[in-house]
């Protein structure tokens, strides 16, 4: 009665309470708690069918690093989810803007498709591979009936999803404004594409850790993955076969040192998203910061 009451009390206070327990008296403790855990070895089986988990080594230490692990996966499809909803957004407002202003589209259906394979479709695998951080046991839980679009959700994949449509439209405009033919400029916007959604990869891998401060050791899978999702494109822009397939070209070298500088804005304002985050939740801002993996 007492450890039920003490369950009951810490609940009443806002907490969310997990039990361990292995005997018939802490049954009660274990059912009423958000989660019951019982020993799997030197358990009751009244304990067992009372708990949401059993241990099987009886060890302690097993739930931390479950709890570890959770969190890392949690966080991990967050920030898939994040890079899928911020490319959704880039290309469609990108194309939604061409029709409503009466230019060409932007990108033709073929190109759209490889722009979603070679950025997202590798770039998503790796992303899962994400290792935690040294902080994910150090911060606050998140509420159970939290949904995944939160707050930080949304204001990332909306900022990030309105600057690479931002950007990629208006150097659209621009270049057809220069006189370059329409299949030329919707050439470059696809490799400005790729470049700026390659760059959002390695912003997504943490909601609130600077790029520069989450090394690549981490996940060398990703540094992989956008590799050889960029030679893919580079290919594509040299091979016969694929220029034809993608309506796409080869470009000045001018053009490559402009094109990548142009993508890495999407760093900066990402960075600048990040520690404004940080300063609002130093200033007393209600919503809770979230593991940075």
């Amino acid at each position: 009665a007492q450890k039920l009451e003490l369950v009951e009390v810490a609940q009443e206070a806002g907490h969310f309470v997990a039990v361990t327990g292995d005997g018939v008296n802490d049954a009660p403790a274990l059912r009423r708690a958000n989660v019951g855990i019982a020993m799997g070895r030197g358990g009751t089986d009244v304990a067992r069918e009372a708990s949401d988990l059993v241990l099987s080594d009886d060890n302690f230490a097993t739930i931390v690093n479950g709890i570890e692990e959770g969190r890392v996966a949690y966080q991990n499809i967050r920030n898939v989810i994040y890079l899928l909803i911020a490319a959704g957004i880039a290309e469609v407002t990108t194309l939604g803007l061409a029709v409503v202003v009466g230019l060409p589209l932007p990108m033709l259906p073929a190109q759209l498709l490889w722009l979603n394979i070679v950025t997202n479709g590798i770039q998503y695998v790796a992303l899962a591979f994400e290792r935690g951080h040294d902080n994910v046991l150090g911060l606050p839980p998140r509420r159970p009936d939290e949904s995944v679009f939160d707050r930080l959700m949304i204001e990332r994949g909306l900022l990030a999803g309105t600057w690479m449509a931002a950007v990629g439209f208006a150097a659209f405009v621009l270049m057809l404004e220069a006189g370059l033919p329409v299949e030329t400029a919707r050439s470059h916007l696809l490799l400005l594409m790729v470049l700026m959604q390659n760059v959002d990869a390695f912003n997504a891998r943490s909601e609130t850790l600077s790029v520069f401060r989450n090394p690549l050791s981490n996940n060398p899978l990703l540094a992989v993955g956008v590799a050889t999702a960029l030679l893919l494109h580079v290919g594509a822009m040299y091979v016969p076969l694929m220029q034809r397939v993608l309506a796409v070209g080869p470009i000045t070298a001018d053009e490559w040192i402009f094109f990548p500088a142009v993508a890495l804005s999407l760093l900066v304002v990402m960075e600048l998203h990040k520690l404004s985050w940080k300063w609002r939740r130093r200033s007393g801002g209600r919503h809770r910061l979230l593991p940075a993996t």
